[in-house]
């Protein structure tokens, strides 16, 4: 690979990229994420292929450049568990999630050049994850520390919720923001790495 961009600014996701030990730049995506899907695995690969999309539409995509991109969001049963608007609206979800297990699922798309033709790629990962019953005490306390205000579903699996986290079932990476072995597993199959 000459080039590798991860199409985000996620210090999470740099952190998981860098551990694989690549090197890559940083060119984020600020497209408008609008979906049209309504399954949960579709709109996480919708969403990773309109930051792909946007981010190989301000590069020159040569031979050897590949185009990282990815979308992480937390969902109980159907419904899709954001970032919080404020800290009442964080409260809330931590409610919704304590004692019960809830999915977070990734989508990742590829954008690539190899010998002279763009190819893209896409797939999804998803974890269960199992919250500890939480008192209205451990939730405010947590919510004070202002670390769920930027996260879908209000918590952060590496930070201070981890706590928590009661089970994982599935890819511990995959819940931070890339779900790594999937990732080297289809940049390695399309010969990328």
């Amino acid at each position: 690979m000459n080039r590798v961009i991860l199409a985000s600014a996620s210090p999470r996701r740099k952190e998981l990229l860098a551990n694989m030990g690549m090197d890559f730049e940083i060119i984020v995506s600020d497209v408008e994420e609008k979906v049209t899907k309504v399954k949960p695995s579709e709109i996480v690969v919708e969403l990773s292929k309109l930051k792909a999309e946007d981010v190989a539409g301000k590069v020159e995509i040569t031979p050897g450049t590949v185009i990282i991109a990815a979308d992480t969001l937390v969902f109980l049963g159907d419904e899709r568990l954001g970032k919080p608007k404020d800290e009442e609206d964080a409260v809330k979800m931590l409610k919704e999630l304590s004692g019960r297990v809830h999915e977070v699922i990734t989508g990742v798309t590829l954008i690539y050049n190899k010998g002279n033709s763009r190819e893209e790629v896409s797939f999804f990962e998803t974890t269960e994850v199992t919250f500890e019953k939480l008192d209205e005490d451990e939730i405010r306390e947590y919510v004070s520390t202002g670390e769920p205000m930027d996260k879908a579903g209000s918590y952060a699996i590496q930070g201070k919720s981890a706590k928590f986290v009661k089970c994982i079932n599935g890819d511990y990476s995959n819940v931070v923001g890339l779900p790594v072995p999937s990732l080297y597993k289809t940049l390695k199959s399309k010969g990328l790495i």
